[in-house]
Formats: structure tokens, C-alpha cells, sequence
């Protein structure tokens, strides 16, 4: 629903409301949307991330809520290559990686908030299938995730396609406006000037 639609334009659409924190960032130069498989981990544990790779379908997006932990990798490059053969659209982590030159290797949609040596803990199970909050963002299974060299953001799956609308219609806006403003030196002044005079009579504020 959401492919190639840049994160930012979704997020305009949601008002600026369920973007993810500017720590979660991808390994990579990816676009990444589809339906949320969620799974919730204790800090730095990856068994249960494991069991959602083997019963999401594919083209799910994977989300981990992993509290946040830096000091243990919720996965490697291995597990991580698990998930792209299993067809997973890609995966979404409130955590950290490990095996960094290898995950870059699988030229596959992974989103953390960095990296660490340390391996991952296989200690207790965590919970699949129910509402997380993934950097800071409360995500339910099947909401949908967008992602981008911006950053992430979590679409409710009830207002999908309004947003999806609002979305297209703001990149149509933005094309004419740059086309009609952005190479022309006086339609540029034009338009801060214009701009301004709105901030002045409260207009567009």
C-alpha cells in the first residue's frame, strides 16, 4: 500500500504524530513498508524473534520491541539473512545488530539503533502477535510500517488508505510547488514573501 511513498510524505499525512525515535535508522539505503508482525523481547533476547520469523507471512514487516538495549545483539547477520529468505519485507528493531559488514551484505531492509559485538541472549521467551511500542510508537499487528532513509513511521491499519490519499496528494503538491519555484529566483522570493506575510496574519501557523 505504502511502497516507494517516502516516509516523511506518511508522516505529514499523520500530522506529524507516529514517527519512530531518529535512533532507529537504517543499514542501509532502503524503503521498506508493509503490515507489522509484532514481537516483544526482554533486553537483548532473540528466541522469540525466531519464532515470529517462522510464523510471519511474507512481506510482513518485523518489529521488535527490544526496550531499547544496546548491550546484546538482537540478531546477527544470520538470523537476520533468515528473515529475508523467509520473504519478510524486512525488519524493524528497538535494539541493536551485530555482524555489521555482513548485514550490509544482504542488501536487506534492516532498521536498529546501531550496533554492538556482543551476542544475543537465549534465556526467556518473549511475547508474538501483540501491541509493542517500538521507539516510542505504540505498534499493533497489522498497522503498517514505512520506512526510509528519514526514519520510520506507523500507520494505523484503520486509517491506511486515508493516509495513503493525503500522502500522494502531498507529494503532488510538492512536485508543482518545486516545479514551479524551486529554479525561478523571483517565483522564490515570491514565495518566502508570500509565505511571511501568512506567519504575520497568523494564517499558517
Amino acid at each position: 500500500m505504502f511502497k516507494d511513498i517516502p516516509s516523511t510524505s506518511v508522516s505529514d499525512a499523520l500530522q506529524g504524530k507516529n514517527h519512530m525515535s531518529y535512533e532507529i535508522k537504517p543499514i542501509g539505503d532502503f524503503h521498506l513498508s508493509g503490515p507489522a508482525f509484532t514481537v516483544e523481547i526482554d533486553e537483548g533476547e532473540n528466541i522469540s524473534v525466531l519464532e515470529a520469523m517462522y510464523k510471519a507471512k511474507p512481506g510482513d514487516v518485523l518489529v521488535v520491541d527490544g526496550k531499547g538495549w544496546t548491550e546484546n545483539a538482537v540478531a546477527g547477520d544470520f538470523i537476520l539473512n533468515l528473515g529475508k529468505t523467509l520473504g519478510l519485507a524486512g525488519i524493524v528493531i528497538d535494539g541493536v545488530i551485530r555482524d555489521i559488514k555482513g548485514s550490509l551484505a544482504l542488501d536487506y531492509p534492516i532498521f536498529c539503533k546501531g550496533t554492538t559485538t556482543c551476542a544475543s541472549k537465549k534465556t526467556q521467551k518473549g511475547l508474538i502477535g501483540v501491541p509493542i511500542v517500538c521507539g516510542g510508537v505504540t505498534v499493533n499487528p497489522g498497522d503498517y510500517i514505512v520506512g526510509d532513509s528519514d526514519g520510520v513511521v506507523v500507520v494505523p491499519h484503520s486509517e491506511a488508505s486515508s493516509i495513503r490519499e493525503q500522502a500522494l496528494e502531498k507529494i503532488s503538491v510538492d512536485e508543482k510547488r518545486e516545479n514551479s519555484v524551486g529554479q525561478d529566483v523571483d517565483a522564490a522570493r515570491k514565495y518566502i514573501e508570500d509565505f511571511l506575510i501568512k506567519v504575520e496574519k497568523n494564517i499558517v501557523l
